[in-house]
């Protein structure tokens, strides 16, 4: 627990530091705190040699529990044998064989008992080692994954700048970090975007159709709806974009891209509301 919670502290003020300092400047502070993980890494590999060895041990005792339990089984077998053939010659050698057969049946069932608490603190042992190794791969990733307004920052430059074979990974390594903060429908949108300039209007819809139906309220909601429905028309899919483009009039009525959706629908040929038959 102790080694736990060390983790977790450095962790943090790993995040504290990055979010203060420029994106990948390399400062005093950041070598301190890598040399801090650096050593929590030695420490666990050393309880991974230390389970190691443990482990061997184990094995050891149940190799020895398991060939004493055979020795036994054969000993009984010989000695049933014996007590047939001496039956008809000696009532006492009989009675006497019984008692060590009964003996022998008992050491045998401690033996197994044994055998049963030795495979279980074996199986805990690896429960551990996995816990641990599990923590360490934690422990790694957060000191890999720098701050949110970075990522995110790094994201927007390079998509402002037109590097359409970077950004995108980087808008989704930050809704696969940060995936409930209001700026992973930012990434979301801007996802859908780099696909529509690709001509890619199926990925286009799946990442603006992120936003409207998780970021209704973010301040990219009015545009990705309005783009989803551009996408959609493209697809060839006419009656679900106009459909989209008309809810994005109703909802957003005194909004730019309300303005926006007006002038496609009118190049479609059709009005802004939809016109519904009278009740015969």
């Amino acid at each position: 627990m102790k080694i736990h919670r060390n983790l977790i502290i450095v962790a943090l003020v790993i995040a504290v530091c990055f979010s203060l300092t420029p994106a990948w400047g390399v400062s005093k502070e950041i070598v301190q705190l890598q040399t801090q993980v650096s050593n929590l890494q030695d420490q666990m590999n050393a309880m991974k040699t230390s389970f190691d060895q443990q482990m061997g041990v184990m094995q050891h005792l149940i190799e020895d529990s398991t060939d004493k339990m055979n020795k036994l089984a054969t000993t009984m077998t010989d000695l049933q044998t014996t007590l047939q053939k001496q039956q008809n010659e000696s009532g006492s050698h009989v009675e006497q064989l019984s008692g060590q057969i009964q003996a022998l049946n008992d050491t045998l069932d401690e033996l197994r008992t044994r055998l049963a608490k030795v495979s279980k603190q074996l199986e805990d042992m690896q429960s551990t080692q996995q816990s641990l190794a599990a923590q360490q791969a934690q422990q790694q990733q957060a000191a890999s994954v720098p701050p949110p307004d970075v990522l995110y920052n790094n994201a927007l430059r390079d998509y402002t700048s037109g590097k359409n074979d970077i950004a995108p990974q980087e808008f989704s390594d930050y809704i696969k970090y940060y995936p409930n903060t209001d700026l992973a429908g930012n990434a979301y949108f801007y996802l859908g975007e780099i696909s529509y300039r690709q001509n890619n209007f199926q990925d286009a819809v799946k990442n603006y159709d992120q936003v409207v139906q998780n970021f209704a309220g973010g301040n990219k909601a009015a545009s990705a709806q309005l783009k989803k429905g551009m996408a959609l028309v493209q697809l060839g899919q006419k009656d679900d974009g106009i459909s989209e483009l008309r809810h994005v009039v109703q909802r957003y009525p005194h909004a730019p891209e309300a303005a926006q959706a007006r002038d496609q629908l009118r190049k479609l040929g059709v009005s802004a509301t939809s016109r519904k038959s009278p009740t015969q």
